[in-house]
Order: C-alpha cells, then structure tokens, then sequence
C-alpha cells in the first residue's frame, strides 16, 4: 500500500509535483469507486436544506485523520504491521510518539510525518499490493473501526442519503484509504500512491504525499472527470492546511478545527462542528438536518460499541 501516509512541509501553491500527485490519486480513487459502486446506499430521504436530495452535480470531499477517524490512520496501521512482525520494537516506539503528538496537539506536524513517511516506504517496499490490502482490512477491525467519529459520520451518511457521491481525501496511502471507505460505505477514497511495478511495491511515490495543495488538485481533478459543480460540493476537515481544498468548494466544513482553521472558518462564516468534546463547539450555521443525524449517530454508534463490549 502505498505508504503509510506522508506529509511534507507546507507550501503556498500547488507544485507540478502536487498536480501530479492529485492527478493520480484521482485516477486511482475512480478505478477504486467502480468496486464500490455495489454498496451503494439505499434510496435517499430528503433533506430540507443540505445537503440537496437529488443533486447529480453535487459531492462531499472528507478529510481522513481527526475529521472521520481519531487519530492518524496512518499510526493505526503501523501498529497493525508491528503485530504482523513488519519492523521491529524501536520503529513500533518512533510510531507511538507520533501518534502521542498527533492526539495530544490535534495537528499534523510535518516533521514527524515525515518520519513516518520514509519509515513506511521502506517497510512496503518489495511487499505486494494485495498483502497489504488484506492486512489493512485486519487492521481497520483492531483499531479504527471504533475510533470513527459518529457525529462525522452522520454528515457523511446525510450526503449518500441525498443520493451524492462522498469520497475520502487523506495523504494517507489511497489502498488504506479505500479499505476505510468500504467499510464506511463510502463511494470511495483520494489518497498518496505509492508506485507499484507487476503488483509490487518500489518503495517510491507517484509525485508526491496528497497533502495541502496536492488534495486540492486531486478533488480538482476528479471533479472534472465526474462532471461535478464544487460550488455545489462540501468539504470538511479538522486542520488549517486543507484550507486549499476547503476554498474549492461552496460548502466547507471545519470539524474538530485547529486553532488556525477554527479562526480561518469564523472569519469566513465557515460552518464548524466539534466532536471532541461533550461540548458542542461554537458553530456558524449548522444545517438542522445534520446537527440532528450526529446525534442520532452517535447514539446508535453508542449502543453498537456497548453491546460488543458486553
């Protein structure tokens, strides 16, 4: 799988490295979306105000880590490799201070990323694709299944009931990403490819991580070859440097915002949801509907987590 998720130092502008980038995650997520395409949901129920039922042109573009999942998948999924024998104590140790800065800050910070991202390349390397792509359904039953945030969720089940697409955009490897929308039922997933020769990993990237300007370019990319309106389309995400893809569309969403984002949103009359805490966290314009599908989404993610624990 691609590796496991890569993030270098922010920049400005896209790059040709990050319309590169862009272009091929969108090219991977389209091939991914065709197997999906089965576990479409069920015939949508109308939303009074959005998103709209119905609406062709419109889609949702959710960000991965600390917007649908606590935490960083990519960590998860080190974890996961570390029980399977991939590497050894001490890379299990560098993981788990990553994934200790990540919770405890709330942001992604590139230097570690980094890490993690030369960590991971060299771990895939010379594995083949289908390996991981079996041990990362494994792995998202150990440690991700219950760390998805309901209330996240619920707006992105608001989306498949109007009868949208919901795609996940993460600089986390597309293969992990696609594995997490499967499961999620969602249409399918943007994420950094890793290049792969006979089924093989190389340990090099296509362009570079999909991260900042990259995540624009590949929902940019994709939104072009499915005829898609991003006036018309949503975006969420928890961190500041996703504002690039934020600003595409005619819906952007900050949950479980960074300090940086939370004041980008309100300065922008952005809408801002919180799921971190009890507290619901200020909000600028919350559509009814979906405040009312969080709650009844984490009510039943509630239930479903107590019974399994009995």
């Amino acid at each position: 799988m691609a590796a496991l998720g890569w993030l270098t130092p922010r920049r400005r502008s896209a790059t040709a490295r990050s319309v590169l980038a862009g272009e091929a995650s969108a090219e991977a997520a389209r091939k991914s979306s065709q197997e999906l395409e089965e576990l479409a949901p069920p015939d949508a129920v109308e939303e009074p105000d959005f998103p709209v039922l119905g609406d062709d042109r419109a889609a949702a573009f959710f960000d991965l880590d600390n917007t649908v999942m606590q935490g960083a998948a990519l960590f998860h999924f080190g974890r996961g490799l570390y029980k399977r024998k991939f590497f050894e104590t001490r890379d299990l140790a560098k993981f788990a201070w990553q994934q200790a800065w990540f919770r405890l800050a709330g942001v992604e910070d590139p230097e570690h990323m980094q890490e993690a991202r030369d960590s991971a390349l060299s771990i895939v390397k010379g594995h083949r694709v289908s390996e991981l792509m079996s041990i990362g359904e494994e792995i998202y039953d150990e440690y991700m299944a219950e760390r998805i945030w309901p209330g996240t969720r619920a707006l992105a089940q608001a989306h498949l009931d109007a009868g949208q697409k919901v795609w996940l955009v993460t600089a986390a490897p597309v293969e992990i990403a696609t594995v997490i929308a499967r499961r999620l039922g969602l249409t399918g997933a943007l994420g950094t490819v890793a290049e792969s020769v006979d089924g093989i990993y190389t340990g090099k990237l296509v362009g570079e991580p999909l991260h900042g300007p990259a995540k624009a370019e590949a929902v940019r990319a994709l939104a072009s070859a499915e005829s898609l309106d991003l006036s018309r389309c949503a975006a969420y995400s928890d961190s500041h440097n996703d504002i690039p893809m934020l600003s595409l569309v005619g819906h952007p969403y900050a949950i479980n915002p960074d300090s940086k984002l939370r004041k980008h949103a309100r300065d922008f009359d952005w809408r801002l949801r919180d799921y971190r805490t009890a507290r619901k966290a200020a909000k600028v314009g919350i559509p009814a509907a979906a405040g009312v599908g969080a709650v009844a989404g984490g009510t039943a993610a509630a239930i479903a987590l107590h019974r399994r624990r009995r």
